[in-house]
């Protein structure tokens, strides 16, 4: 019962967070103080907490991340003038949507709150981006894809060595080769660039 009124909590300041107020946090760091303050009232061992607050960490960062790279896809669909960056945008509106979803799912079933935004230094990187037209859009949006995927790549790594829990640890194990292929993918774009 407990657990259930701290995660309608949750819903609540995520909602609200996601709102823009500037006097409220980011929504991941919102949904990592969510997931901290469970953890903190959990009746679990102190290991157990602390490998559940580690799992928690990681599903909110790749949250964050999953949520950005939907929205910039759907941005490169719209504004890109090469083709290749539009096709790229697509297949990241498609690949990461079904991700979400699924780690949405997952972080439902073992009590982990999400955020309901990218981070705010995503949406400012996004902001930066969208202001951008033509061949310049392009380049900016492929030169986040790069970065971003190698930092997703480092992430779902440290996950998969990490994580305790079975099937966030299968979930990990899962992207991971999505995201090395996209990765590879935009490596080749931003080379022709």
């Amino acid at each position: 019962m407990k657990n259930r009124l701290i995660l309608w909590a949750a819903g609540i300041i995520l909602a609200l967070s996601s709102c823009g107020n500037a006097s409220n946090k980011d929504a991941k760091e919102t949904a990592d103080s969510i997931n901290e303050s469970m953890a903190d009232t959990s009746t679990m061992s102190t290991d157990t907490t602390a490998a559940q607050t580690e799992d928690a960490k990681f599903a909110t960062e790749a949250a964050s991340g999953g949520l950005a790279e939907v929205e910039l896809g759907k941005l490169a669909e719209q504004k890109a003038s090469d083709a290749k960056v539009k096709e790229f945008g697509a297949m990241m509106v498609k690949d990461h949507s079904k991700a979400n979803e699924e780690l949405k799912a997952l972080a439902a079933k073992k009590n982990i709150a999400l955020p309901t935004a990218p981070a705010e230094e995503k949406q400012k990187k996004m902001q930066e981006i969208s202001a951008k037209t033509g061949a310049d859009f392009d380049k900016a949006y492929v030169e986040e894809m790069l970065a971003d995927h190698k930092k997703d790549v480092t992430l779902f790594e440290e996950a998969s060595n990490k994580v305790q829990d079975p099937e966030m640890k299968q979930f990990f194990d899962k992207t991971l080769p999505v995201l090395r292929t996209h990765l590879d993918h935009i490596q080749k774009i931003a080379e022709k660039k």
